[in-house]
């Protein structure tokens, strides 16, 4: 046989069936697992391997999938000023000060990741940055990318002025006297200042981002991504790379196409008609249109999530879809048989986007479906058994929940909905589907730091911050499974990937420590040793270090 042995390991296999959840051998033939259990039943399988490798005691976990993320974003992001651990203004200003005197040739300045509470007040204004790089256009985005904070050089590249109306679903911030503050929320952020940077970043400089973000996915441990705002520069950069890998990718690629509200319906659908056509479209395992992302509100750390009740300053927010835009939307791509994935943080969110479903239900009758929420960092007592009958995935992302950025989602709520706060095992005890993300670059991408977060509900980003809510930690073999085996179920890719069992995908990785011995806290030192993807070696320390 060409088979390959893998031995004298601790194989952490992520079957549902425990007494099936490890192993101690495997065997890989070509791109797919043929034989899994201990070292005699493995020989026995693969009588006559090709080559046996001794793991050495290594604990080997199925690749993960990252089932929400934003790959091309994430590419770019890797290339920006990093602002998520500046601790204040003053931090802010002397990253973004160092970036210009590094980049004196520069036309454009971008960061990203700088939290709401490291701004006095939690006000940002063009000011603050102009007090330090005044002469070529500053972009920064929040550390959850529902906005974006500019210069005044910036506001004039985009044309903003007192007179230019705020988007549907967005805001301009203004001042007291009604100028632009150089705040972006929503939409406004997509329409204006991302829009911007797309008609003005080279393809070169997109390829540059995918390889960025293909090695640095690799390097932890991650075998498959889920793409949450697919478009056609995406895929444009997705394909290209797909050549110059020789038809295949380093990493499996699954991707929603995202569908903005116009506030008209029949150009809504329109909208429908690329994604329906893509996704019917001849697909690889490598790269594929799955379904399409709906953003029916905002975030809660800046009072733009879609409520049940009102924020703690008395502010609310409305849904960025109303049922009413929604539910045609919904119910034509429910036909079509595409994956809808909708965005919802906030409750009323939730409830708008279940209500959508059902109408979609009753329209389409019986029919195979497995829609998706993203999100739900609240949601109302009761959704999810309503999620469970409905069959709809709970896409969630633990590193969201870290306690180091907690303050001020919970200022902003102030009352008791925040012991609600990222309830996963809600999800679990009614029997939904439960897949576990990073919504990278809003977050980072390291699953491991995730599992850190989903098992002890304590701080990946700083440790010594005490854990919050640990009465929704879930155990670590539970974490990895939501993040593995039902991640790649949450795009249907549950019977052939996501485990290590035979007939699946060799899609793997293997650790130099093992925090289910060693305990949680090895997760956050924990180092990969190899990434393999369809059975070959996609990423390896060992030839790093050579």
């Amino acid at each position: 046989m060409s088979a390959t042995i893998y031995r004298n390991g601790r194989v952490f296999t992520a079957d549902p069936d425990p007494t099936r959840a490890w192993a101690d051998a495997f065997a890989v033939d070509g791109s797919e697992i043929v034989a899994v259990g201990d070292d005699t039943h493995v020989r026995e399988a693969v009588p006559d391997p090709a080559a046996v490798v001794d793991l050495a005691g290594r604990l080997v976990l199925p690749g993960f999938t990252d089932a929400h993320t934003h790959v091309l974003m994430m590419g770019a992001a890797l290339g920006q000023v990093a602002l998520t651990a500046a601790a204040g203004i003053d931090d802010i200003q002397r990253l973004l000060a160092a970036a210009r005197r590094d980049a004196p040739e520069t036309t454009v300045l971008r960061g990203r990741g700088w939290l709401f509470d490291a701004v006095p007040g939690g006000r940002p204004t063009r000011h603050m940055i102009d007090a330090v790089v005044p002469d070529v256009p500053v972009y920064l985005d929040a550390n959850d990318y529902h906005s974006c904070w500019v210069n005044t050089a910036a506001l004039a590249e985009l044309g903003i002025t007192r007179e230019t109306p705020d988007p549907l679903g967005g805001s301009i911030g203004r001042d007291e006297d009604g100028e632009p503050d150089g705040m972006l929320y929503e939409t406004a952020a997509q329409q204006y200042a991302w829009a911007h940077r797309d008609a003005t970043t080279t393809d070169g400089e997109r390829d540059a981002a995918v390889d960025r973000v293909i090695g640095a996915y690799l390097a932890a441990g991650v075998t498959g991504v889920v793409d949450m705002a697919f478009d056609e520069l995406g895929l444009a950069a997705f394909e290209r790379a797909q050549a110059r890998y020789g038809g295949e990718l380093p990493i499996r690629v699954a991707a929603h196409w995202f569908v903005a509200n116009t506030g008209d319906e029949a150009a809504n659908i329109g909208q429908l008609a690329r994604a329906a056509e893509l996704a019917s479209a001849p697909s690889t395992p490598w790269l594929r249109v799955v379904g399409i992302k709906l953003v029916l509100d905002g975030v809660i750390d800046a009072c733009t999530a879609a409520m049940g009740s009102p924020y703690a300053d008395g502010s609310d927010a409305e849904p960025i879809w109303s049922l009413e835009q929604l539910a045609p939307v919904v119910t034509a791509a429910d036909a079509r048989g595409l994956q809808i994935a909708m965005h919802a943080i906030g409750d009323r969110a939730s409830d708008i986007a279940l209500d959508a479903i059902e109408h979609a239900v009753r329209a389409n009758g019986d029919r195979p479906r497995r829609h998706r929420i993203e999100h739900l960092e609240y949601a109302a007592p009761g959704t999810a058994e309503r999620m469970a009958r409905l069959g709809v995935t709970a896409s969630m992302q633990p590193v969201h929940a870290d306690p180091a950025i907690f303050a001020n989602w919970a200022e902003m709520l102030g009352d008791e909905r925040v012991e609600r706060a990222f309830s996963w095992p809600e999800y679990e005890d009614a029997g939904a589907l439960l897949a576990f993300s990073t919504d990278a670059p809003t977050a980072p991408y390291d699953p491991l730091a995730n599992m850190y977060v989903a098992s002890t509900r304590a701080s990946a980003l700083d440790p010594s911050v005490p854990a919050v809510h640990p009465q929704y930690a879930v155990p670590l073999d539970r974490a990895i499974g939501h993040a593995t085996r039902d991640a790649a179920a949450s795009v249907g890719d549950g019977a052939w990937r996501g485990r290590i069992a035979p007939g699946f995908a060799a899609d793997l990785v293997i650790l130099d420590s093992d925090p289910f011995a060693a305990g949680a806290d090895a997760l956050l030192t924990a180092r990969v040793v190899e990434t393999i993807v369809a059975g070959r070696s996609r990423w390896s320390a060992v030839e790093r270090q050579r």
